[in-house]
């Protein structure tokens, strides 16, 4: 939705203030296994959705579902019933 250039400044200057107002606590700190846990998760989540995007791609492209499963290193009906919701038909 478009928003007016008063808008963003508006919420730029509150998203500064925030973050001058802040004030870190016991709670906010994690340690090395957790961050690193976290950063491997959202890894994971871009990794799988680049694969969603690319299935979709692929499928707009017409490449068959036994092509995308065997890049995949899985099975037709798998690579169907894993990425058959996002990937729009040909």
């Amino acid at each position: 939705m478009p928003r007016s250039m008063q808008d963003i400044l508006d919420h730029a200057d509150e998203l500064a203030k925030r973050f001058e107002d802040y004030e870190p606590s016991s709670d906010d700190e994690v340690g090395v296994a957790e961050y690193l846990l976290r950063r491997a998760t959202l890894a994971r989540a871009r990794s799988e959705r680049q694969i969603a995007d690319a299935v979709d791609a692929a499928r707009r492209a017409g490449i068959p579902w036994k092509r995308i499963g065997a890049e995949l290193g899985i099975s037709t009906q798998a690579a169907q019933q894993r990425y058959g919701t996002v990937a729009r038909p040909s």
